[in-house]
């Protein structure tokens, strides 16, 4: 990071000039800086503590501890990067498919139909990550057209934990619905991407129509499962990324979220 790069240099330079003064003896002589094994173990010690606090962060965020936010910290985005793109996070996203899996199988359905199974769609089917990559990890305000564009392109890998679960879900004979935030509008890029990521035979997706938009996402989102509800369906499992993909009226009997510390949708 720049301001740890900045601390270490100026600690150099510090310890530095603390044993030479600048004279008329001393300019001709080559500077040599002494590195100090106090300067590293403070940098070592900085750099953990930032560790900490951005872990710690992370996990109020998926504890849903935290008010709304818009950004991730600034002092964050190489840990958010690092989570992201490495082990860590598809470990968290194999544990929450493992567990759901698991809930799935423990089920007895009714065999009329009406169990389902709710799905979020971005980070929780398919993977936004490479939009994200070029959009600081979170480190800038969500823009919706630029996010449109690359909706529109069709192209978002499926989550692979994920993809594992929904076609179990599938197998054990759950109803699949999909729910998500995004625009009417787009519901052919979404079916064309879906079905590329190898995501196939839900029995509906929903989209925001045209008098759900400016709803937030946890009143949207009650209103179509009430809606379920009404028909009689039994929502068994709920999936999504968001606790406004979980929370609100007519939830279902377990809830699993999986994680995000990219972006907060109240």
């Amino acid at each position: 990071m720049i301001f740890l790069r900045f601390f270490l240099l100026f600690s150099l330079f510090s310890l530095a000039f603390s044993h030479e003064h600048l004279n008329s003896h001393h300019l001709g002589r080559p500077l040599i800086i002494e590195y100090s094994e106090n300067v590293e173990t403070q940098y070592k010690e900085f750099e953990e503590e930032l560790r900490l606090q951005c872990t710690s962060w992370r996990f109020a965020v998926e504890a849903n501890n935290l008010s709304p936010w818009k950004t991730i910290p600034q002092e964050c985005a190489d840990y958010v990067k690092d989570y992201m793109m490495g082990r860590a996070y598809i470990v968290d996203l194999e544990r929450v498919s493992k567990e759901a899996g698991n809930y799935a199988k423990s089920v007895e359905l009714s065999g009329d139909g009406k169990d389902i199974w709710v799905f979020d769609i971005d980070e929780t089917l398919l993977s936004n990550l490479p939009y994200y990559a070029e959009h600081g990890y979170g480190l800038e305000v969500f823009g919706h057209v630029k996010f449109d564009k690359w909706v529109e392109k069709a192209m978002a890998p499926a989550i692979e934990p994920s993809l594992k679960l929904y076609e179990e879900v599938l197998g054990l004979g759950f109803k699949v619905i999909l729910l998500t935030g995004r625009s009417e509008r787009h519901r052919n890029f979404t079916i064309e991407n879906l079905i590329n990521a190898g995501f196939r035979d839900w029995h509906q997706l929903i989209l925001r129509a045209s008098d759900d938009h400016g709803k937030l996402a946890t009143i949207y989102k009650s209103e179509k499962r009430s809606e379920m509800a009404k028909d009689g369906n039994r929502i068994i499992g709920n999936s999504g990324d968001q606790w406004s993909d979980l929370l609100g009226s007519q939830m279902s009997i377990r809830s699993f979220k999986l994680p995000n510390p990219m972006y907060y949708i109240p």
